[in-house]
């Protein structure tokens, strides 16, 4: 059974049964010291002063008349009026279980065999008017032909209620089911301003997700594939190389050259990965962090002279942090190194250390051809690379900035890119 039909279902119930609770209570609603009465228990009522008037004007001949007729109209299986001692005042038997009842609920009914007993106590409680009547005539007397149009238009409502609620349920299937056979576009529609919407677009943000996942996902993939074909490629060259010539010591050498660059992409490829998957894997220590980079700024220096730039170093006082001595050092080793492969000859790489409102702020700086304004933001993907990029001639693969992105967001850090006019300026951000 459709949830549809099982919400349609449940409110048409609930609606007839309120119109039969609604009926019922209208029948049983009777108190004398009331002035409010329902029809049915205000007729009782009346029934009871005409059969007084009756007893008490024309004697028993007019009172069976009276509960004759008023027995006729009504279609019960009888009525009875009684003294207080519970004589009937028609028969002269006596009803004591009857007046017994009747005195115990006077504003309620009681079962007898026959049916349904109401009864009801003159104001001076000198007689009593009973009426027994069965339980379904006087449930279906109560209806009319008007009531079947009220029940048809509370239906028609339910209906229209019930396809409210799932509508945008269908909807979020139909996309779902679209999304499931790799149509990664399908959305579901957010028109709505209710539970049922803030379903739809928590969907509409997860599939958006998977799909950036996904399409990163074949993206890397045919980088990878791009980024080992390459220096596979130069392998081969190299060994048929050294199967073609007497001397095997350059061709060697150039295997051994690829080999480690192969060696180190698949490397750097598994740390991308290790940090993707394990965050755990992070080994928080206190740290100096104005050492750390000192050390690095040092052992950079020797490549930095190698392409003749001067690597310049700006500290303040001690600054600590919490966070894995490794990751930390590979990934500003990664933003400097990147930063010394394209400062031009002749310019400084300026690495500055600041500290201030609970935030430690490493700015990296060269004076190269700067990035695209476009390209900011993607230089920290996987094998990104811009058009203009010496990285293939240089012998870097594009893992180094999305390694070192990874790592400072492990930290709780941030790290961009903007253009310094000359050059890139990239600030590495991580909580104090």
């Amino acid at each position: 059974m459709s949830l549809f039909s099982k919400i349609l279902a449940w409110f048409v119930v609930a609606v007839l049964i309120t119109l039969l609770a609604t009926s019922l209570t209208s029948i049983l609603s009777y108190k004398p010291s009331s002035h409010l009465h329902a029809p049915f228990a205000l007729m009782i009522a009346l029934e009871g002063v005409e059969a007084r008037h009756a007893w008490e004007t024309g004697g028993r001949d007019a009172l069976r008349q009276t509960l004759d007729r008023f027995q006729g109209v009504t279609h019960a299986y009888g009525a009875l009026f009684t003294d207080a001692r519970g004589i009937d005042l028609v028969s002269g038997q006596p009803q004591a279980a009857l007046i017994g009842t009747a005195r115990r609920y006077p504003t309620f009914f009681s079962f007898q065999r026959k049916g349904l007993v109401f009864s009801r106590f003159s104001s001076d409680g000198k007689y009593c008017f009973f009426l027994i009547i069965s339980p379904a005539l006087l449930i279906f007397s109560n209806f009319q032909p008007a009531h079947l149009l009220v029940i048809v238009i509370a239906v028609a409502l339910c209906y229209a209620l019930a396809r409210h609620l799932t509508a945008p349920l269908r909807s979020l299937q139909g996309a779902v089911e679209k999304f499931g056979h790799g149509d990664l576009n399908a959305r579901a529609s957010e028109s709505r301003r209710d539970e049922t919407g803030d379903l739809a677009r928590t969907f509409n943000r997860m599939a958006e997700q998977i799909q950036k996942l996904l399409s990163a996902q074949r993206r890397l993939l045919l980088d990878i594939s791009h980024e080992l074909r390459s220096p596979l490629a130069r392998l081969n060259v190299a060994v048929e190389l050294a199967r073609s010539s007497d001397s095997g010591t350059v061709p060697l050498d150039r295997i051994q050259k690829e080999a480690d660059r192969l060696n180190d992409l698949i490397g750097q490829m598994l740390e991308v990965a290790r940090l993707e998957n394990d965050p755990s894997s992070c080994k928080l220590e206190r740290l100096r962090l104005d050492e750390l980079v000192g050390a690095l700024v040092e052992a950079c220096s020797i490549e930095a002279q190698a392409r003749r730039c001067i690597l310049t170093w700006e500290a303040p006082a001690a600054v600590s942090i919490d966070g894995d001595r490794e990751l930390l050092r590979r990934a500003i080793e990664n933003v400097v190194r990147n930063a010394i492969r394209y400062a031009p000859v002749r310019t400084k790489v300026e690495v500055a250390l600041e500290n201030g409102n609970g935030t430690a702020r490493l700015k990296i700086r060269d004076y190269g051809p700067g990035v695209p304004e476009s390209a900011l933001i993607r230089i920290f993907e996987p094998f990104y690379r811009v058009e203009a990029d010496r990285n293939r001639s240089s012998g870097g693969s594009g893992l180094g900035l999305s390694i070192a992105r990874r790592a400072v967001e492990l930290h709780h850090g941030s790290l961009h890119a903007s253009n310094a006019a000359p050059g890139l300026l990239v600030e590495i951000e991580l909580p104090v």
